[in-house]
């Protein structure tokens, strides 16, 4: 009974969220609002009033999130999509990130995360040890790196950057700084790296002119603040790859990991799973296996080697 009722207050929530929004001001409309919000305090009356579950009989996981935002940006957008797998799976999910990339990848080295949603080239890293095995990915999409230079900068080439400081997120950052580094050797060029942490802070630190460009996706770059983006241009792309994975440690028990991997490939499917998804600037999710990221393991990338061990 309190399983189905917490699933059921999911929906009504945005439910009810949505309606308030809408500003409906009808006969109809209060009805509705004062209908739902009925049936949810009577559902939370029920929930409170029955004997909850020893808090060591719930399955609990940490889920990392790899840093290309500041924490609370990721926390806002991620705890939903975590709140709504675990209701579905009736386990809690624990949102979790690190300061920057490098700490994420040690945390991934030393397998402090059940689950993680990492880069292409962190996951063909971290398969290998400490075992994180792939089961979903974003469906229908390959990931692409891009340079971001002032709506205003007179660039044409991404060759006019040749000799210049570009903003980078991290070292191995897959797609905005290994790809675009290793096509500038290709196409005969270097850039000068720095790098600041994050996504956000490449395109910030952009649009204020600190550098004159910077690398990222274009993920990341649809979330950007709109202001932000306002202020930016897309100078030059990647080729594309196998995008990032969702990746589980060998301890989680495989009916559980099951669980969860119908719950992410299915939100798409519910009003309140797609809006949930949209706002990570995700369509749809889709099941993955460990092959789907030999494009990535044919690029030969060997950042991250002291991680691996001997």
């Amino acid at each position: 009974m309190v399983q189905m009722l917490s699933r059921w207050m999911v929906p009504a929530m945005i439910a009810l969220r949505s309606l308030m929004q809408s500003g409906q001001t009808s006969r109809r409309g209060l009805f509705l609002r004062r209908g739902l919000a009925a049936a949810m305090t009577a559902a939370l009356v029920v929930l409170v009033a029955s004997p909850a579950a020893p808090q060591d009989e719930v399955p609990q996981l940490s889920f990392g999130v790899v840093p290309q935002q500041a924490a609370a940006e990721l926390a806002r957008g991620w705890t939903p999509l975590l709140e709504y797998v675990g209701l579905k799976c009736a386990c809690r999910l624990r949102f979790e990130t690190a300061p920057d990339i490098p700490t994420f990848e040690a945390r991934l080295a030393a397998g402090e995360y059940d689950l993680a949603y990492m880069n292409p080239y962190h996951y063909t890293v971290f398969h290998r040890a400490p075992g994180y095995e792939a089961f979903a990915k974003q469906a229908g999409k390959k990931i692409q790196g891009i340079i971001v230079v002032a709506k205003d900068a007179p660039y044409s080439s991404v060759e006019e950057l040749a000799g210049m400081t570009v903003a980078f997120p991290a070292p191995a950052a897959f797609a905005a700084t290994v790809l675009p580094k290793a096509s500038f050797r290709k196409m005969g060029f270097e850039v000068t790296s720095t790098y600041v942490s994050s996504h956000d802070s490449v395109y910030l630190s952009v649009a204020r002119g600190l550098f004159p460009a910077g690398g990222g996706i274009m993920r990341t770059f649809n979330t950007a603040p709109q202001d932000v983006r306002d202020l930016l241009r897309i100078l030059w792309r990647t080729a594309e790859y196998t995008p990032h994975a969702f990746a589980a440690k060998p301890t989680v028990a495989a009916d559980l990991l099951a669980e969860i991997q119908k719950s992410l490939t299915s939100m798409a499917e519910s009003p309140e799973g797609a809006e949930i998804l949209a706002a990570l600037g995700i369509q749809a999710l889709e099941a993955a296996e460990d092959s789907d990221w030999d494009d990535v393991r044919a690029l030969d990338i060997n950042l991250l080697q002291s991680l691996e061990g001997p």
